[in-house]
């Protein structure tokens, strides 16, 4: 990969781990599902002039798509970051939906994975297990339930999006944003009293969080990803993106005050260390069917 394209994949990773900071300092201050409507609401402004329609009976798999992915997973990754005592756990818990596809596209597609992604999945949810033990998760456990609960319809998502036809990624961000902004605002109306009522009262900061998960984390961070995959395949991009989480541990311990515990170090490693097998093995598929 030439300087230039590894250079750009590393903004994409810095956008989407500072993502994790921005949007808990937001959090302070909106709820979790109304934050996400409004980060759509600004989302869905410039690309709504990129919209493509989906192909003849798409619509069904793509309005899918919206809610699990812009309504259930975002959703609840917000809640599950607001709920946590810190941004180490919710960042690593997160990578959990990368085994979950697999399993997922074999339960759902019938794609086959060999004994070492089956050995690097089962290593990721003992991870994920380990870490739970570390006394700084240990005091909110609802954060990872609500984590794990949302990489599972992230998961479900990215399965469904193999289905769809003649959408570019900047369509299908701008049709999430679009679908997903109405059912967060029920969601927030029905389990955020107050949260609407008290927008006039925000701070610039939280704000910021808001501008900032909209046009650089999802516009910026989304667009160069997909710039990227146009040019290199996905499986070699995708151990890079590891790198996103490390960053936001370091940032949740420069910024947030976490203390990890010698659990999460571990579970964490394991999490990590069994995504980074899965895409390895990826890559190698990749390469091998190029040589054939």
């Amino acid at each position: 990969m030439p300087a230039r394209d590894l250079l750009l994949l590393l903004l994409v990773v810095l956008s989407w781990a500072i993502n994790f900071l921005t949007s808990a300092l937001a959090l302070r201050e909106i709820p979790p599902f109304l934050f996400t409507a409004l980060r759509f609401a600004l989302l869905a402004l410039p690309l709504a002039f990129f919209l493509k329609r989906p192909a003849p009976g798409q619509w069904p798999r793509l309005i899918a798509v919206c809610l699990c992915i812009g309504v259930l997973h975002f959703g609840l990754s917000f809640s599950a970051l607001k709920a946590a005592g810190d941004l180490s756990s919710p960042a690593i818990v997160m990578q959990s939906y990368v085994p979950m596809t697999a399993l997922l596209a074999w339960w759902l597609l019938g794609e086959r994975f060999a004994w070492r992604t089956g050995a690097a999945i089962a290593i990721s949810f003992c991870g994920v297990l380990v870490l739970g033990f570390d006394p700084m998760v240990l005091d909110h456990p609802l954060a990872v339930v609500l984590m794990l609960v949302s990489a599972a319809f992230l998961a479900l998502g990215t399965v469904l999006m193999k289905g769809l036809r003649g959408l570019d990624m900047l369509s299908q961000q701008g049709w999430t944003a679009l679908i997903a902004v109405t059912p967060l605002l029920a969601i927030s109306l029905a389990l955020e009293p107050g949260g609407v009522a008290a927008l006039p009262h925000v701070g610039w900061v939280a704000w910021a969080g808001v501008a900032y998960a909209a046009f650089v984390s999802s516009l910026l961070g989304h667009g160069l990803y997909y710039v990227l995959v146009q040019r290199h395949p996905v499986a070699q991009i995708t151990p890079w993106l590891l790198l996103a989480p490390v960053i936001a541990i370091g940032l949740g311990i420069a910024f947030w005050g976490d203390r990890p515990g010698p659990s999460l170090w571990v579970g964490g490693a394991m999490v990590l260390g069994g995504v980074l097998l899965i895409a390895l093995r990826n890559l190698a598929k990749s390469r091998a069917l190029k040589r054939a």
